[in-house]
């Protein structure tokens, strides 16, 4: 494939802010499904809803990132 007079465009994926998070064994294990069955990771599904619970305790910041969509963001796209 010649991507010869095409334009890359590169992305960059934002800093995630990483932390432990202790949960019952039995709460993860119901969260794992629910992710699984709504196909999401864990960690996303978790982020979900925790962004639900802050926008509805109208405590969402204002200058969060939007979600992110499902699977690996693009390192490169050529048009």
């Amino acid at each position: 494939m010649t991507t010869e007079g095409t334009e890359a465009v590169m992305y960059t994926v934002p800093a995630r802010k990483a932390m432990l998070l202790r949960l019952d064994p039995a709460v993860h294990k119901a969260l794992a499904q629910w992710a699984e069955e709504d196909s999401r990771s864990l960690n996303s599904h978790i982020e979900l809803l925790l962004r639900k619970d802050l926008t509805e305790a109208d405590r969402m910041p204002t200058d969060a990132q939007p979600v992110r969509r499902p699977g690996r963001p693009p390192t490169v796209i050529y048009r």
